[in-house]
């Protein structure tokens, strides 16, 4: 299974910080933002990884991160979205480098307190289709909000204003081969982007898609109230825990 980490964007919603660096470069407690699901993905095993980035400032992930030998890889592969097409659009840049195998996708701005390590375990015995992970929040309405049935994702509404449940589909998502044909279908939201929750909702109607609920905190990190809340965390008790 590869591993590919969405670190583009322009990060509007934390100007004045990021006129002058990528939002996943800023620091969280003790490490860049970016250190984080790096380190999420290589406690569950996952040691071939992209870096999807973007902006004027691309090239300091080269300069930060370098072949990823901090975090005991041997090399990080980078490419580059032009823009801000969606979560599905940056990972399609992965194709060409994935050559249809499974992946591991998580955005660049978020962080748990555990670890994902028996997520990917339980999804490579599941061998075909797609897993997310979902945690329950106090504010549903500002992510992708999973309808649970009979132990079944039945759909996922992006920010709807009333919401079926309080299951935020967070930022982790496992692909199996098939998910490189099904952005080729996609079409434009009405925000001008391809929409990851429109993947999913393909692997929903194939009957194909499982999912688990986050054990530990989870938080994104792309407001600055969410920055200054996941910097507590971290300091408060860590991040990506082996246990």
């Amino acid at each position: 299974m590869k591993g590919v980490i969405l670190a583009g964007g322009l990060g509007t919603r934390l100007h004045p910080l990021t006129k002058i660096t990528n939002k996943h470069l800023l620091p969280i407690y003790d490490r860049p933002m970016i250190y984080y699901p790096i380190e999420a993905m290589v406690n569950a095993g996952i040691t071939d990884i992209m870096i999807v980035t973007g902006g004027r400032k691309s090239g300091d992930f080269l300069s930060l991160l370098g072949n990823g030998k901090d975090f005991g890889l041997k090399h990080l592969n980078y490419t580059y979205q032009e823009g801000e097409g969606g979560i599905a659009e940056a990972l399609g840049l992965a194709e060409h480098w994935a050559a249809g195998s499974p992946v591991c996708v998580i955005l660049g701005d978020n962080i748990i307190e555990w670890n994902i390590k028996a997520a990917v375990a339980d999804f490579r015995a599941q061998q075909k289709g797609a897993k997310i992970i979902l945690k329950e929040v106090h504010d549903p309405e500002r992510f992708g909000v999973a309808t649970v049935r009979e132990g079944k994702v039945a759909k996922i509404v992006e920010k709807p204003k009333q919401p079926e449940s309080n299951y935020a589909v967070i930022g982790i998502y496992l692909y199996d081969g098939r998910v490189w044909d099904i952005i080729k279908t996609l079409k434009p939201s009405d925000r001008g982007e391809l929409e990851i929750t429109d993947v999913n909702n393909w692997y929903i109607q194939d009957g194909t898609m499982s999912y688990e609920v986050l054990n530990g905190w989870w938080t994104d990190a792309g407001t600055f109230k969410s920055l200054h809340s996941a910097a507590s965390l971290v300091a408060q008790g860590g991040a990506n825990k082996l246990g």
